[in-house]
């Protein structure tokens, strides 16, 4: 039973991921944005909110599983990730109806800027797996497994909803 419920979930996961993934990549590199009567310029605003409220309920829900509130983590786990959720609707959204924001900066921070933007895009690439195989795991009450991937899961999270915030500063 348990194997054929973790092929069904993995079978979910290659194909989730790989549609976000793919969807994500036409959106930004073959779609020409724009077109829409729709102003959605406050989005950018809203969505570097959302990331700034997922990166906090991460470090309260590693602060409440650090010290044994378990039923006070899953919620804020949970609530982390229905954050992140919204920002990804938002961010389609938002670059559909006006499609990619060019950065203008100059010099050397032109290369700071570029470094986080990449990083922050692969990561967030693996980041929808590794979060969809932390929680499964923690349905399937696999304690010891859910922990040594979310030792990876959660900084990796972090720091794609922070980087995410500083992008956003960045641009403006």
């Amino acid at each position: 039973m348990r194997s054929q419920s973790d092929r069904s979930f993995w079978i979910f996961n290659v194909i989730v991921s790989t549609a976000a993934v793919g969807f994500l990549g036409w959106l930004l590199l073959l779609r020409e944005g724009g077109g829409v009567g729709a102003d959605l310029g406050f989005m950018p605003g809203v969505n570097a909110s959302l990331n700034a409220t997922a990166a906090a309920l991460l470090l309260l829900g590693l602060g409440a599983i650090r010290s044994g509130r378990r039923e006070v983590h899953k919620r804020l786990m949970v609530s982390a990730f229905a954050a992140s959720a919204v920002f990804l609707v938002g961010y389609v959204l938002y670059h559909y109806a006006h499609g990619d924001t060019q950065y203008q900066g100059v010099g050397p921070i032109r290369i700071v800027y570029f470094t986080i933007l990449i990083t922050h895009v692969v990561l967030s690439i693996v980041m929808l797996p590794m979060i969809l195989t932390t929680f499964y795991l923690a349905a399937r009450e696999r304690f010891a497994a859910h922990k040594r991937l979310a030792r990876w899961t959660l900084p990796i999270w972090l720091y794609v909803s922070v980087t995410g915030v500083v992008i956003y500063f960045m641009l403006r």
